[in-house]
């Protein structure tokens, strides 16, 4: 059964909010300290582009040194369905005080946002196309997406580049299908190390499913069979066993990245309706015991304060944060009125 945007993100809506305390850690004594900087995207901020309703927004340094932010599906009219429906779109950003707040200063396409390539929404073989994250190794851009046929339902994922610092994009010919690792790797994230790996976190598109992990040499990165699993055999953990959960949940949105002389994981944590952080000293550490917290908690409509958002998802980190001073780029939907559907960017010092 397809399911539908407003049931895939109203599923999560609502838990866990009545339990969430204001700055209690999970595994930590410091507190962090979280605000909401501004809005990104919405009326007077991105209408001009032809895109008022949108979410996502992951965002990598490109080649040039411009910040590019790629957002899922993208309508004209500031609500859900609202007119001239795209996905991927992609901004430019050459904000370098990210405390004063991201400002765009050009869309992928020209004057008005244009889909990243030509296809046809809720076509027979697919409806849109989403991305899950995007990485910049040298000169060029790498774009991981999911071919969804509803929401939630993924019929492969594949993964595009840009070698202009997002400009133009085409099929790298990697298509990846969505059974393998037992549905485990659909919603990717990744990040390049210093030994010429890059490490994928991934999990299913269904907001219930554990995360696995692996590696892929930064030169082969469009190489479906060059991933090699990070699995746990004869007790005890290597690469090439069969991928095993590396940290069990309901996963929603990931993103993993090196930072500070560490790794640090941002996600949706769908299961308690709330944005979490981790940080580690490789992606191989062992993430039940690693430095954990909770940094955006879900809330109800109508009591949002700095820390507690309502219907929140994504939580991507923004290039030029520090593990002390980070920037997230957070999704917000309200699944009932279509609107809000933007996306907004947080601060959160004290993490690191």
């Amino acid at each position: 059964m397809e399911l539908s945007r407003r049931t895939f993100l109203s599923a999560t809506a609502g838990v866990g909010a009545a339990v969430a305390l204001p700055g209690t850690a999970l595994a930590g004594v410091q507190a962090v300290t979280t605000n909401k900087v501004k809005d990104l995207t919405g009326p007077g901020l991105t209408d001009r582009f032809r895109m008022a309703a949108t979410d996502l927004g992951i965002p990598a340094r490109a080649p040039d040194g411009r910040m590019v932010f790629v957002f899922g599906d993208t309508f004209e009219e500031p609500r859900v369905g609202g007119g001239w429906w795209r996905s991927p779109v992609a901004l430019w950003s050459n904000t370098t005080n990210l405390a004063a707040g991201v400002e765009w200063s050009g869309a992928v396409g020209g004057a008005a946002a244009q889909q990243l390539w030509d296809y046809p929404h809720d076509n027979p073989t697919f409806s849109t196309v989403l991305p899950s994250d995007v990485i910049t190794i040298g000169g060029s851009m790498y774009l991981h997406v999911m071919v969804n046929k509803g929401l939630g339902n993924v019929v492969w994922t594949e993964i595009w580049r840009s070698d202009n610092s997002g400009a133009n994009w085409y099929h790298t010919g990697a298509k990846f299908d969505p059974n393998i690792d037992g549905g485990l790797f659909q919603c990717i994230t990744w990040g390049e190390g210093n030994d010429g790996y890059v490490y994928v976190y991934s999990t299913g598109f269904q907001r219930n499913k554990p995360i696995i992990l692996k590696r892929v040499r930064s030169n082969q990165i469009a190489n479906p069979a060059a991933y090699e699993p990070w699995g746990f055999r004869n007790n005890a953990w290597g690469w090439g066993n069969p991928a095993t959960p590396i940290l069990n949940g309901s996963f929603g949105e990931l993103c993993l990245r090196p930072l500070g002389g560490k790794w640090i994981l941002t996600w949706f944590n769908a299961g308690d309706y709330r944005i979490d952080g981790m940080i580690m000293d490789t992606p191989t550490s062992n993430l039940y015991t690693a430095y954990r917290q909770t940094l955006i908690y879900g809330g109800a409509w109508g009591q949002e304060n700095d820390n507690h958002v309502a219907q929140l998802y994504g939580g991507y980190i923004i290039p030029g944060s520090t593990l002390s001073d980070l920037h997230l780029s957070v999704s917000q939907w309200n699944t009932d009125a279509g609107w809000p559907y933007r996306s907004m960017q947080f601060r959160v010092r004290g993490f690191g």
